[in-house]
């Protein structure tokens, strides 16, 4: 008989509210400590400065904005696990909204604010259910709320690398849901029951075709910290180099993740 087939993850829709709103907070704080000097170091993304990466973590918020003023899809033709494989075939366009976002604000502490209050209101006046367009298909507004905590931490942690000394707070929940949403991503990717990927406290998968671990300590374990998942997941850091500076321990003949990532590009 085949294994019965695993249940997606749910995400508490209230949680997952409370925990954009509370890490779009933090970068706010972060930002406004920030002088025209640091605004100007370059990121681990390519060719952006700092000043470039603020103006994208407020588009990824205003990108819900965008898709409440679209009309409502007919049907939701996509579920949550589609999203991380759906973001990479629209880069070059990112990459220039985010530039003449960030040439025309030039307050970003104001422009933050602003986007702010914006989606606190937009998350008043719609209920999750609500369907929208998203470019990895119609999604309910709770789940790609789930993505939007994705992409606050994930460039959190592009900020914190990029400026010497900033250390900006992650909310509990945001980084739980970033941590689960990329591992659960990496279970659907390479599916199979043979190697145990731990992230404590926030994940365990099980993928990579092989003998199916049942019970007892699995032949193939990987384990790491959530950030190091995280980088790890979205391309910031190389699975030979982890491993190198023992930021990450895999044990067993199927426990090279290394062909696997990263997971979203």
């Amino acid at each position: 008989m085949p294994p019965a087939k695993k249940r997606p993850r749910t995400y508490d829709p209230a949680k997952t509210r409370a925990a954009v709103l509370a890490q779009l907070s933090n970068v706010r704080d972060a930002v406004r400590t920030l002088a025209p000097d640091q605004l100007a170091l370059p990121t681990r993304l390519e060719g952006w400065t700092v000043r470039d990466l603020v103006a994208h973590i407020g588009m990824a918020l205003t990108a819900v904005h965008r898709a409440l003023d679209q009309p409502e899809p007919a049907k939701a033709d996509a579920v949550l696990l589609d999203w991380p494989f759906g973001t990479s075939g629209h880069a070059a366009a990112i990459d220039d909204f985010t530039r003449r976002l960030a040439a025309g604000h030039p307050d970003l502490d104001a422009y933050l604010a602003d986007i702010d209050d914006g989606f606190r209101a937009l998350l008043d006046a719609h209920p999750g259910t609500r369907l929208i367009a998203t470019s990895a298909g119609a999604l309910s507004l709770d789940d790609y709320l789930v993505t939007r905590a994705v992409e606050l931490v994930v460039h959190t942690d592009d900020l914190g690398s990029a400026v010497p000394g900033l250390d900006i707070p992650y909310d509990r929940q945001a980084l739980a849901a970033c941590t689960r949403l990329l591992a659960d991503a990496l279970a659907v990717k390479v599916p199979g029951g043979s190697t145990e990927v731990r992230v404590p406290p926030y994940a365990v998968v099980q993928c990579v075709e092989g003998p199916r671990h049942t019970r007892g300590t699995p032949p193939n374990v990987v384990e790491t910290d959530p950030l190091t998942w995280i980088r790890l997941a979205t391309g910031r850091l190389g699975w030979t180099e982890a491993l190198a500076d023992a930021r990450v321990s895999a044990s067993g003949e199927r426990a090279d993740l290394g062909a696997y990532l990263p997971v979203m590009g």
